[in-house]
This record gives C-alpha cells, structure tokens and sequence, in this order.
C-alpha cells in the first residue's frame, strides 16, 4: 500500500533544499516563499473539498514542483523543467500512469492563458492566484515587477505595469467556488486600490526604497501592539459589567423602597396624613432613579445586517453583534474571512470596537452618575420633609378627665 503522506513529506524536503542550494537571488516572487504558499492554499482547498488522500497527494507534489523551474531555466519553459523534476524525482514509488498525468496536468494548467479541466487544476490555479483576493496582492504585485525587470523581462514603467495587472485582474476569475466566494469580494478591494494608485500616479516613494515590500516586524512591536488592544478591550468590558452592577444595586434598592412604601405608608397615611407630601417625595424620587438607572442598562440594537460593499469599502465594524445578528452564519462566515486576511480592515475593526465601547461606557456612567446623585438628594430630601412634618404636626395626645371619684375623697 502506497504512504502518499510519506511521499510527500519527501518531496517537500527535495524542493525546499533544492531552492536552498541554488539561492537565486534574481526570483523575488517565484521563490521558496510563494511555493510554500501555493502548498498551505492547495490543501486548505482540498480539505474543503474532501479530496481522497491519493489525489491530495497528487496536488500537492505538483504544487510543491509548479515554480521548480525556475531555478535552471528561463520563464519560457519553467513548467516543463519542474515537470522533468517531479517525474524524476517520483519514478521509485511507482505511483499509476494516470495519477502522473494529473500531477503533469497540474503544473501545465498554471501557464498563461490558463484554462484547467478538472478540481485538481483548478484547485492548483486558485491557489496560484490566492493573493489576487487577500492584502499581500499589494506586496506581490510589486515583486512580480521587480522580478520582471531583474530579469530584463518587462520594459514597462511602474505605471504600465499596474495597468497591466489592473487589467488582468479584471479578466481573471476564480475557478473554484471555494475561492470565488471568499476572496472576490477581496478581489475587487485590490481593484479599487490598484486604480486609485494609478489614477493618483504614485510611484515616487515605492521607487525610493524597496524594503517597504519585505513584511517586517520590530521585535515586540506587534505583540505588544495585540497585547494593548487586548486588555484595552478586556478593561473596557470589566467597567461595562461594573456599570451594570451599580446599575442593578440602585434599580433593587429603590424597588425596596418603592413596595415599603405601597404595602406600610400609604395605609399609615389614613391615620396620618401630615406625611402624604414626604412619601409623595420620597416616591418620587425612587421613581426616577429607577427609570435613569433602566436607562444606563438597556441595550441598543443597530439594523443587524450589512451589505457587501460595506465590507468592500470597510464601512461595518464584523467584530460588534449589532452589525450582523440579522445575517446568515454563510454570509457572516465570508465577510469574517475577508477581513482576517486584510490587517488593517482587521485592527480598524478592534480599534472601533474599542472606540463605541468607550462611548457606550460613557453614557452608562453619566445615566448612573446621574441616577446616584438624585438618589442621594431624594434621601435627604425626605429625610427632612419627614421630619418637618413631623415637628409640624406634633399634636398633643388627648387627656381623659375623671370627673368621680368611687371611693370618696378623704378631705
């Protein structure tokens, strides 16, 4: 029985020391990196997918191959070298005829103009083309060009360039429907970008310094970044719970006082009426508390559903539930994809999550600032109607005159 996982394995240690040994320096996008790409993106398809453990195998020794090419021919006839490669490299294993023609299929179907048949082929062109959807287009795109030229294959201006791939992108399409529906949407974000760059003619700074398409990060910048937003968010929760308790503490209390009131003073108030304006007030004040206090804890729920150019412009926060709970878990699960796979749509979405948390903490604590501060003016408010109406209205209790005596007086 044939260990296609083993198989595998082997032939990703071969390619990766392949381009190890050679080094080239002019492949600043056919290069190790974006073969190691192209493998994550055929699996993640082909798990989505459910491919048989031997055509996964398949697709992904092709992919492994697809660019290996490069590093002994010209761009030509890249495909046929890595072609060469893949078989020389399989022949002891023995695998079918046919399950070797789908492989050489494969790596032939990612050529210009493409036109795959079969899941396999187009699995493997999707994944070629996965950044075509995602933010890295923008990195990818200029390396593409910078190979171009190190290579003295491309005469374009920066500027033609981008018209060019502008023009591609028009033209190209997804041939799964795995990757039509996530990255389209991602697809035409690009677009939007690349023709606002062309239409602004901005080339000056990308010419000046090419590091700026090399993804680096400062030691501890990005987790200390994460690690700020995180316990922003968290903090901002715990004050959000804080609120709602003081919130309950007030609403309890004053429903306290509000049913003493209903079920002892108002009786009392039969026998003694001089305390109907102190319990008016005292009432009345418990009332408002209430209310304010109710106030500062009801939710607020937005329309719940957004619109797909929402998520092309950036325009809804995915992170809040207000922006979403009407949608489909389908339509969710695509816009949430989307925004994972570009950075600053996904930071701008925590900022602004962090952002209305602020603002609805504010009004929390301004209602419950104000419903304590009526609470405490109520208290001694009362406290003092009560006792004026008691120093007011403190009558004499009656006397009883005896008027006989039954057992006689001694003088």
């Amino acid at each position: 029985m044939t260990d296609y996982k083993n198989i595998t394995r082997d032939v990703s240690q071969y390619v990766i020391g392949l381009f190890e040994e050679r080094k080239p320096s002019n492949l600043f996008f056919h290069n190790l990196h974006h073969t190691q790409t192209v493998v994550k993106r055929c699996e993640e398809i082909g798990r989505h997918y459910k491919l048989p453990e031997k055509d996964m195998m398949g697709l992904l020794v092709a992919a492994w191959f697809h660019d290996t090419g490069y590093l002994f021919v010209e761009h030509a006839i890249h495909e046929e070298k890595g072609i060469e490669l893949m078989q020389a490299f399989i022949e002891p294993f023995q695998l079918s005829e046919d399950l070797k023609d789908e492989m050489n299929g494969c790596i032939l179907s990612t050529r210009l103009p493409r036109n795959p048949t079969g899941i396999l082929q187009e699995i493997i062109c999707d994944a070629d083309t996965y950044h075509f959807g995602t933010d890295e287009f923008k990195i990818t795109n200029v390396l593409i060009y910078k190979e171009l030229q190190e290579q003295k294959r491309c005469e374009l201006t920066p500027l033609a360039f981008d018209e060019t791939a502008l023009s591609m992108l028009k033209h190209h399409h997804f041939y799964t429907r795995y990757c039509s529906d996530l990255l389209n949407t991602g697809k035409k974000v690009n677009m939007k970008k690349l023709k606002k760059k062309i239409k602004q003619n901005d080339y000056d700074v990308e010419s000046e310094n090419d590091d700026q398409y090399h993804i680096t990060e400062k030691d501890g910048t990005i987790k200390g970044m994460q690690t700020m937003l995180r316990l922003t968010s968290s903090n901002h929760i715990q004050l959000s719970e804080m609120a709602d308790s003081k919130a309950n503490i007030l609403i309890s209390v004053n429903a306290i006082i509000i049913s003493v009131i209903l079920s002892v003073l108002l009786r009392k108030l039969q026998t003694d009426p001089y305390l109907t304006i102190p319990t008016i007030v005292f009432l009345t004040f418990s009332v408002v508390t209430i209310v304010i206090a109710i106030l500062a804890t009801r939710p607020k729920l937005n329309t719940g559903t957004f619109m797909e150019e929402d998520i092309v412009n950036k325009k809804t926060n995915l992170l809040f539930f207000g922006n979403f709970h009407k949608m489909s878990l389908e339509n969710y699960e695509k816009a949430m994809k989307i925004m994972m796979k570009d950075s600053d749509y996904l930071y701008s979405s925590i900022v602004q999550d962090i952002y209305h948390l602020g603002v609805v903490l504010g009004k929390k604590y301004r209602l419950i600032r104000l419903a304590y501060n009526i609470f405490m003016i109520g208290i001694i408010v009362s406290v003092i109607a009560f006792a004026l109406a008691a120093l007011f209205n403190n009558e004499p209790p009656p006397v009883t005159i005896i008027n006989g005596n039954s057992g006689g007086s001694p003088f």
